[in-house]
């Protein structure tokens, strides 16, 4: 008789092996943290021996569950921002945030908070992707958990790296410290295409391959995310990694909601393995992926829960329901996704996905004894039919709650039983995370008073605090105009030509000042357009710039003295800032514009010939220069006089006005 270490009795044995054996009683014997065997109680009693001999009462013993996809400090987030579009989730609450709080510190206690919520959930295994993963490998290891930590690359700055080369460098050391370990598997987490760069998925690669380990990677969330790509690149989201060697990795691809047929057979073949998140691609209203015909071509689907500032919780019963219940549903058949389908998917073929079958997965001799015991007892899930021995997968998948989870075991070590975590104090996390929800609060309070800490925390706003003079007349024909441009006292430098599209931002407090959105269409010479700009002006209130400049040197000319306060590149859409900034209204303007850049009495002058067509104000020629003081301001104030003249422009009254207040006045 062979010895072991403990043997698990009188159980509903739920294998997930390639037979789906089940057996009713059956047994678990269990040694130096591998299981010896699986079978009938009887047969394993007969041929195993040990000390400790656990009677199961009647529970099921069945692989733990596998999160496929997560970030698991962000349960430090927990409801932090809902009801939001992904990109403005992402962009303008998350990153802010994490850019403000998170640490080594915030990641560990994230990570250990996540851990009880997972024990608690029947998870023995999880697939992360965040920032100092190296906290995340270091707290999941104390809580006793197996998991993929990921080291997010993106070509933004990230709370642990400054620079993408920071974070490349940073997955090299992960993976030397922690590829071997017993439960860590390192990995590498390029963030997502419209994150990083030809460059970083090259690289990423390259390292992914040297040390064989795997590539955690965001895939075709949003319908936005593949259509700009097709616009950019001309092919969809897999085409386009497989060029920097992506499909040769052991690559998770996460989400993979909009991706079509021929890109699936690309991930079967190359073996990739997807991670489904049902929660999280409903309540971003991201679409639905088609799990069914993936499962169809014999691809490698896990479900994961996506992380809790997206879900909002970790529970892996009910991820694996909805995942079932929208399969029918998108399909329209009851058929589509069978409970132990379903459940494979968070077990035997989760494993699969994550590259990591060989270890666990299922309860087969050799496999790491990761697994779990569920009550099917309470009287939510009674009574229990037997006709059909695979009705114990509906009553899983269908009845099941997380709470009927009593006992979880990984790497044969107990981390819960009867329900009590033996590895956290739950309420101490608990009590630690309630003060940095503290913390967050303050700081979102703060900035959400002002649209100016709202454009500064989405990055990259610069100060400006810039002035110019301005002088500005309407005319009934530019021809002329272009005509007078042509004299040996003007020297032009160089000349563009613009489509402009502003739309201004007004707030409830005209004290935030106002907020322009501006998109330029640069025209070429055959009227086709060449490049498009967009930027973010954070204007001072215009009042008080009214009022500057009809004070002193100024009135007397009805030159306006204008400011600018914060200059930011664009690179949302309008949509996005509408949703972020929340404006109590947007006015639009569009013009065709014609500028030249030009030397009169050597000082530079812009000298815009614009046509406002939305709404139709008429045309206009405006005369600007920057200034940085009052006696620049006089000076160009005269020059501005004498370079309106030269233009046969200056007997026509002086437009006092911005073109936005022209429109408010309409």
């Amino acid at each position: 008789m062979e010895r072991a270490e403990q043997i698990l009795t009188n159980a509903i044995v739920l294998t997930m092996d390639g037979d789906y054996n089940i057996y009713e009683p059956g047994a678990v014997a269990i040694s130096a943290q591998k299981i010896l065997a699986a079978g009938n109680e009887k047969d394993i009693l007969s041929g195993y021996e040990a000390e400790e001999v656990l009677d199961c009462g009647g529970k099921v013993l069945m692989p733990g569950l596998i999160n496929a996809h997560t970030h698991v400090p962000m349960t430090l987030l927990r409801g932090l921002a809902d009801d939001l579009r992904l990109d403005v989730w992402l962009m303008g609450y998350m990153m802010p945030v994490e850019r403000e709080f998170v640490t080594p510190e915030f990641v560990r206690l994230g990570t250990k908070l996540a851990c009880a919520e997972f024990i608690r959930s029947g998870i023995t295994c999880f697939n992360d992707m965040y920032y100092f993963e190296d906290a995340v490998a270091e707290a999941t290891n104390e809580a006793g958990l197996r998991a993929l930590v990921g080291q997010t690359v993106m070509k933004y700055p990230a709370p642990d790296a400054p620079s993408y080369e920071v974070a490349i460098a940073l997955c090299e050391d992960l993976i030397k410290k922690w590829k071997g370990h017993p439960l860590i598997i390192p990995a590498i987490a390029p963030h997502a295409v419209y994150t990083t760069t030809p460059e970083i998925l090259t690289a990423l690669c390259d390292m992914a391959k040297k040390y064989d380990v795997p590539v955690h990677f965001h895939v075709s969330e949003t319908l936005s995310e593949v259509e700009n790509l097709r616009q950019e690149q001309g092919m969809p989201v897999i085409p386009y990694v497989r060029k920097f060697g992506m499909l040769e990795t052991k690559l998770i691809a996460a989400h993979c909601v909009h991706v079509d047929e021929g890109e699936i057979r690309s991930m079967q073949h190359a073996g990739v393995g997807i991670a489904h998140n049902p929660s999280s691609n409903l309540k971003l209203a991201s679409g639905f992926a088609p799990i069914a015909r993936m499962l169809e071509l014999n691809t490698n689907v896990g479900i994961g829960t996506d992380g809790t500032a997206s879900n909002n919780d970790l529970d892996m019963i009910d991820e694996i329901r909805l995942a079932s219940f929208v399969a029918k549903a998108v399909a329209e058949d009851p058929t589509a996704l069978p409970a132990r389908q379903a459940l494979a998917m968070a077990t035997c073929i989760g494993a699969k996905a994550l590259h990591i079958a060989d270890i666990t997965g299922s309860l087969e001799k050799g496999k790491r004894a990761d697994l779990i015991l569920l009550d099917i007892s309470p009287l939510h899930n009674q009574p229990r039919f037997r006709r059909d021995s695979e009705n114990i997968y509906a009553q899983i998948i269908y009845a099941a709650k997380s709470t009927d989870i009593t006992d979880v075991m990984v790497d044969g070590r107990w981390l819960m039983r009867a329900r009590k975590l033996l590895t956290l104090d739950e309420a101490e996390l608990i009590r630690q995370a309630s003060l940095v929800a503290e913390d967050i609060d303050r700081f979102l309070k703060n900035r959400e008073e002002s649209v100016l800490s709202k454009l500064i925390a989405i990055g990259g706003a610069a100060e400006e605090e810039s002035f110019e003079v301005q002088a500005k007349v309407r005319v009934d024909d530019l021809e002329p105009i272009l005509a007078a441009l042509d004299t040996p006292e003007i020297q032009i430098v160089r000349t563009r030509h613009y489509h402009e599209y502003d739309n201004y931002f007004n707030f409830e407090d005209p004290g935030q000042g106002r907020l322009r959105y501006r998109e330029d269409e640069f025209i070429g010479k055959n009227d086709e357009i060449t490049s498009v700009r967009s930027r973010l002006t954070l204007l001072g209130e215009p009042e008080s710039a009214l009022r500057d400049a009809q004070e002193g040197a100024y009135a007397g000319d009805k030159i306006m003295l204008s400011r600018s306060r914060y200059l930011a590149p664009a690179v949302h859409s309008l949509r996005f800032y509408t949703e972020y900034f929340k404006p109590s209204e947007l006015v639009e303007i569009e013009k065709s514009r014609l500028r030249y850049l030009v030397k009169f009495h050597d000082t530079e002058f812009f000298i815009n010939l614009d046509k406002v067509t939305k709404p139709k104000l008429g045309k206009f020629v405006e005369i600007k220069s920057r200034t940085w003081s009052r006696q620049d301001a006089r000076n160009k104030t005269l020059l501005m006089r004498e370079l309106l003249e030269t233009l046969g422009l200056g007997s026509l009254p002086l437009v006092t006005k911005d073109y936005i207040h022209l429109v408010e006045e309409l």
